[in-house]
């Protein structure tokens, strides 16, 4: 059964007319097309009946065509009302369209009112669940893909500890990791790359800048690469010079902390018992309050999916599912400190997909 058979037969169960899908993310799984529309109109459209469309910008109809979509490419031009051609498209199709399913979480305020202007008698269903249930088992495609990805985030973190030097700056190690990956085959970086040193590890977002490495600083990596279209998320601390023997304590915490929380996964854990098991580590080590976010996320098509693995998530943990790992712990006058990866759920087990070593690696002044 096709991802598209898998729609159509969410809307033949529930009786719903149509589906708009918008997200590109959605768009690539459904269609194996990959576009970022900016702010023009992209969509794919599913009917219960009849065979679906893709609406998307004229100058994008041939790269449709090239990815072997089988059905309807309805191009506009950018003088065009795309909503018109929409419209039209759909009337042609269905007589009437009375319920149509469409991603609340995606959809933005003024579309809808389109939507409602254009369709006023039209009702709305959600269709962000099914579609992020459809995309959490991972085929063996996805995985080889996904195993890639994380392969070439492990050689980043390589080729970004082989960069670390006194004086070099932060934002000039995120050039050379990203030139290097990129030479290598990844098609782009999953998010903006993180590279932070000393104190401002304590930020888990924390914004590469002109911050220049020092002798005893701890050097957060939190990256990931895009391969065929799937992405991966790691990361890694390092140490450049001896650490306080402080540093190393939250260091082997989190380290700890994490091999305890990949020691849980397997087939019918539950999400929250992840977070629980790293969780209880770090607080029992006194650093409970200093890690304020979840144990991690989906991982597929993109970086941040479903499900979100925290410590109130009953969801059973099922085969072909991926996922990161990710405690932390962030002092702002000490450092912060962060291990991730990404795990794939077998029959039995768990396989970590991301492998660069996970020893504290100090490198040399």
């Amino acid at each position: 059964m096709t991802n598209i058979q898998k729609v159509q037969d969410f809307l033949e169960k529930h009786n719903i007319d149509a589906a708009l899908i918008t997200n590109p993310d959605n768009i690539f799984y459904l269609t194996d097309f990959r576009s970022d529309p900016h702010e023009r109109l992209l969509a794919v459209v599913v009917f219960k009946e009849a065979d679906p469309f893709i609406i998307c910008p004229a100058m994008e109809v041939a790269d449709v065509k090239a990815i072997g979509w089988q059905y309807d490419a309805i191009g506009y031009k950018d003088t065009d009302n795309a909503f018109k051609f929409l419209d039209e498209a759909i009337t042609e199709r269905i007589s009437t369209c009375s319920l149509l399913a469409i991603e609340k979480e995606h959809l933005t305020v003024d579309r809808f009112e389109i939507l409602q202007e254009r369709f006023p008698a039209l009702q709305f269903a959600k269709l962000d669940d099914i579609l992020a249930n459809n995309r959490l088992i991972k085929n063996d495609v996805e995985l080889q893909h996904l195993r890639k990805a994380a392969e070439l985030a492990d050689y980043a973190i390589e080729v970004g500890c082989n960069e670390i030097a006194e004086g070099k700056t932060e934002l000039e190690i995120v050039q050379a990791v990203e030139q290097a990956v990129k030479q290598k085959g990844a098609e782009k970086m999953s998010f903006d790359t993180i590279i932070v040193s000393g104190t401002k590890t304590a930020s888990p977002h924390g914004i590469p800048g002109d911050k220049r490495i020092e002798k005893g600083d701890f050097i957060l990596f939190d990256l990931g690469v895009v391969y065929k279209g799937y992405c991966s998320d790691i990361t890694r601390t390092i140490a450049f010079g001896e650490p306080t023997e402080e540093k190393r304590k939250i260091y082997e915490t989190v380290k700890k902390a994490q091999q305890a929380a990949i020691d849980v996964v397997r087939p019918g854990t539950l999400a929250r018992e992840v977070d629980h098991a790293a969780r209880s580590i770090i607080e029992e080590a006194g650093y409970g309050k200093l890690f304020p976010h979840r144990i991690g996320h989906g991982l597929g098509i993109s970086v941040h999916e479903f499900p979100s693995l925290t410590g109130t998530n009953d969801m059973p943990l099922q085969e072909g599912m991926v996922f990161t790992i990710e405690p932390g712990i962030y002092d702002p006058a000490i450092t912060g400190v962060r291990i991730e990866d990404d795990l794939y759920v077998t029959k039995d087990g768990v396989e970590v997909l991301t492998k660069f070593p996970k020893e504290l690696k100090i490198i040399a002044e």
